[in-house]
């Protein structure tokens, strides 16, 4: 083949590139699009027959694919049908899935906007603790042996039940004393699992004495400040047992027809279920004692729908009443509570049984101040202001039920009944947080003088001005009373000693200072919270707090020119002194940055402000830290620096990003930002200049391409480099900086043979061949247009990556090597062509330099023969491989005669070729 003077073909780009180009068809936008949603119709066929026989049909459209056998038989198969009512697995699954759907009904009875039970019962487990020691009495079951023969008597099996209930009153009960809280729980667990297993093995009776057993637990106080988690651990126990009970009566209603509906009546209900429900609340009735007897009545309240229509409207009035039997105040008012909870359950529309218990409740409220009350304290070492706040979450739950989408006239009658009683400042707290933001804002400043005439000794004013906050947190008062209202709370705020209790309602009224005033009553506040938190360095205890105020501040302003300048910003900042708590603070500020700043900024305040917040993440990366993290930090840092622009002045842009090299040189996602940004940079002067550079903008580009010379040895993922190299070279040469141009060409080609084996990709290890591949390629796509030095011969770039990609260790049996040579093949094709297919402007390419000296295409040719000779080495060695390899071998076989395709002999011995 080397006896022949070989060329390329002459190439005209400009009319392949016409007849290459698409047919441009007119389309209406009436007719078929490719992108328009498919529209299917569907048959509804009334009559069937085979073929030949008439049908009537109506279509309809519809937007899914549908099985035309389902729309024959109208979704229904009889098949499945009957599957489903002679199988018995069946028939339980689809009672279950019933019962699961008529759960979820019934619990969205009262609205998504209804905190749930659920939701405090976190909070009060870990509120109310205790570390003195508990006691707890135990079930004790009594294996008699009896032995119950099928020929027993009914009366016998009756005889012998009463009897197993009456052994809970005769000391069938053992006492466990000296627990610590955590045991307490551990065993009342253990109950409630006991009472499970019991149901499960059908001994009904055992699982009422054990829930008969944990209601007694609830009028045991003392250890008074326990009691409201005991609560919340026995009326699990509570809920355990009545949605028991309630499934079992349920699933003896099931027939022929399936379950029953969700809104069954009592009618629809069998004799048999009705006989066992009435059974369950005659066990109860018996139960001599009043509070387990509440109390597990109570948890069955739901099964009164299989009785009686009324049942549950009937029985919550009584159940209100049983209560005023109960003598201790904070026993009664959680009985209340969870009357409450189960009525808002089962009959939500009951409002008035509620509001009974809440009016109730208030004509015995005196009573937690009573003589009684007081000697117990004084017996336990309890104070009052801990002793009151035991009564919290009861309140509050009683007040969220009856005010929970209740009319504001309720609110009025609330507050008159609070002043009766002396404007008590435990009812009055729940009260606001109990009623709708809205209807509390309205009338704040009615609460600020009910506030301002509480008796402060039982129950904090500030905790109430803290609630009053929260309520204009979500709610605005009326304008004219905004700035009376801040100065009132302040008053009392500003007074508190207390650090704790100062930040816990400084922080509240924050969000109210940002929400209706400036920022000179925002650097007031702020100012007014560095010196209470500064003493004794008080903060360190307060970051929660401290971090949401940050959070409050950056969330309502977001012109941040105004939050800089507000005063006291920076130094409210310098109170972060954990440096974990501080990066937070600094990726809250930074993210807030990035999402509401619209358009780029070189407001000097901000950049000062935000390369500190930047450096203090920045100088947080430490050998610890791991990827993940450093590659967040990177995103917001990155984000910033995208976010700077100093419009036309381009050398103050160039001087930013300098002294952010300086500033952020352990992040080197920053680092590339930062050589891309210093491109887009030297490619905008070039654009201003429209390519015709004067001596200062050259010497400006110049210093934008040593930038990125100098900054790109400091990355340590080769191929960033590798492409770094090449980008900044491409953009040297467009702004015709040839000498900087072939050093990053230069120091692209000596780096490709540090190119390892195996490369870090997302923590796992990849082989390189495939990216080195992909480089390579864009690498000679550049080298086409790139002139050849003067002093350094022809296509010395193309002759050392050549000897580059020889020398380089490639993988056995890959066939890379080959592809890339192919690849050189195209570029050598390319630049024997008189006119290039493209070129940099201004810059003179080697089609005009040698202009097609033949000298210039004897290279070239000396070059192709090498490349193919390589290409040809390799497939012989393919080809000597196994069996597998052949398709290898062939499809690189492919790959060279397409390119001997292209090439044509300028002789007329070309034919022989």
């Amino acid at each position: 083949m080397a006896a022949f003077p070989w060329h390329a073909r002459s190439r005209n780009y400009t009319s392949e590139f016409e007849s290459c180009r698409l047919e441009t068809v007119s389309v209406e936008f009436g007719d078929y699009h490719p992108l328009k949603p498919i529209t299917v119709t569907e048959s509804k066929t009334k009559k069937m027959g085979r073929k030949g026989s008439t049908s009537s049909t109506s279509s309809s459209s519809s937007s899914s694919m549908m099985d035309p056998l389902s729309s024959v038989l109208d979704g229904t198969d009889p098949l499945s049908l009957f599957a489903a009512t002679s199988d018995p697995v069946t028939t339980a699954a689809n009672m279950d899935s019933t019962r699961k759907k008529r759960d979820k009904d019934d619990s969205l009875a009262v609205g998504s906007d209804f905190e749930p039970w659920s939701s405090k019962r976190g909070d009060i487990l870990a509120r109310y603790t205790t570390t003195e020691k508990l006691s707890i009495n135990l079930y004790m079951s009594s294996e008699k042996g009896k032995a119950t023969t099928p020929g027993s008597a009914v009366s016998e099996k009756v005889r012998t039940r009463l009897e197993e209930l009456d052994d809970l009153e005769e000391g069938s009960q053992k006492e466990l004393l000296n627990l610590t809280q955590q045991d307490y729980m551990n065993r009342i667990e253990d109950l409630n699992q006991s009472l499970k297993d019991a149901w499960a093995s059908d001994q009904k009776v055992k699982a009422l004495k054990i829930v008969i057993q944990c209601s007694k637990l609830l009028s045991d106080t003392t250890v008074i400040q326990f009691y409201p988690s005991k609560f919340v651990l026995i009326t699990d126990i509570l809920d355990t047992f009545g949605k028991l009970v309630y499934e079992r009566i349920l699933s003896m209603c099931m027939d022929n027809r399936g379950s029953l509906p969700d809104n069954f009546t009592p009618e629809s209900v069998n004799d048999t279920a009705k006989e066992t429900c009435l059974n369950w609340f005659f066990k109860i009735a018996s139960i001599r004692e009043l509070i387990p007897r509440f109390y597990v009545e109570a948890a069955i309240l739901k099964c009164n729908k299989f009785l009686s229509k009324t049942g549950i409207s009937e029985c919550l009035p009584r159940l209100t009443s049983m209560i005023r039997g109960i003598g201790d105040p904070l026993v009664a008012v959680y009985a209340r509570a969870y009357l409450c909870r189960v009525g808002v359950e089962v009959a939500p529309h009951l409002k008035e049984s509620l509001n009974k218990n809440v009016f109730d409740f208030l004509l015995t409220f005196k009573q937690m101040h009573g003589d009684t009350v007081q000697n117990q304290l004084v017996v336990q070492g309890v104070e009052i202001p801990l002793y009151l706040t035991l009564y919290s979450p009861a309140i509050d739950w009683i007040l969220q039920c009856i005010a929970y989408r209740a009319p504001e006239i309720l609110l009025i009658e609330m507050m008159e009944r609070c002043k009766k009683l002396g404007n008590n400042a435990l009812l009055l707290n729940s009260v606001m947080s109990a009623f709708r933001a809205e209807f509390i804002a309205a009338r704040s400043m009615d609460f600020i003088g009910m506030i301002k005439e509480c008796d402060e000794s039982g129950f904090p004013k500030h905790l109430l001005f803290r609630s009053l906050g929260l309520n204009l947190a979500m709610a605005d008062p009326p304008e004219c009373d905004r700035l009376q209202i801040l100065n009132e709370a302040w008053k009392v705020i500003t007074k508190l000693k207390n650090p704790q209790d100062y930040i816990n309602c400084a922080e509240v009224w924050v969000e109210y200072t940002c929400r209706h005033f400036t920022k000179r009553e925002v650097n007031t506040v702020l100012a007014d919270v560095i010196k209470h938190m500064t003493p004794d360095r008080a903060f360190e205890d307060a970051y929660p707090q401290l971090q949401s105020i940050i959070q409050k501040i950056i969330t309502h302003f977001h012109d941040f020119s105004v939050l800089f300048s507000v005063e006291k910003f920076l130094p409210f900042l310098d109170m972060f002194q954990k440096e974990c708590v501080r990066v937070e603070v600094c990726k809250c500020i930074m993210e807030a940055f990035i999402k509401h700043q619209q358009e780029a900024t070189k407001d000097p305040v901000i950049l000062n402000a935000l390369l500190h917040v930047c450096k203090t993440m920045h100088d947080s990366v430490n050998a610890l830290t791991l990827e993940d993290e450093k590659r967040m930090l990177a995103s917001l840092i990155n984000g910033f620096i995208k976010m700077v622009s100093f419009g036309r002045d381009f050398e103050q842009q160039l001087s930013f990003y300098v002294e952010a090299r300086s500033m952020f040189c352990n992040l080197e996602p920053v680092l590339v930002q930062l050589i891309h940004s210093v491109n887009q940079l030297a490619m905008e002067t070039r654009k201003v200049m429209k390519g015709n550079h004067s001596r200062k903008t050259a010497a400006f580009v110049r210093a934008c391409v040593a930038f990125c010379f100098i900054t790109i040895p400091s990355l340590t993922s080769i191929f960033a480099r590798l492409n770094l190299y090449l980008n900044s070279g491409q953009v040297a040469l467009a702004n015709q900086c040839l000498s900087q141009a072939d050093a990053f060409f230069k120091a692209a080609v000596s780096l490709v043979s540090e190119v390892p084996k195996m490369i870090n990709i997302d923590g796992k290890m990849r082989p390189s061949e495939p990216f080195l591949l992909e480089f390579l390629c864009n690498f000679f796509s550049t080298l086409l247009i790139v002139p050849d030095h003067p002093e350094q011969g022809v296509l010395f770039l193309v002759r050392g990556l050549l000897n580059v990609i020889q020398d380089y260790t490639w993988e056995d049996n890959s066939d890379d090597k080959v592809r890339i040579y192919t690849n050189v093949l195209h570029l050598l094709s390319a630049m024997t062509q008189e006119t290039y297919i493209y070129h940099v402007d201004k810059v003179d390419s080697n089609d005009t330099l040698y202009g097609g000296d033949s000298k210039f295409l004897t290279e070239i040719n000396k070059l192709c023969e090498t490349v193919i000779a390589q290409i040809l080495d390799h497939l012989k060695i393919l080809g000597q491989e196994e069996w597998p390899l052949l398709h290898l071998h062939w499809s690189l076989c492919i790959s060279s005669l397409n390119f001997q395709h292209m090439i044509v002999c300028s002789s007329p011995t070309a034919g022989m070729i």
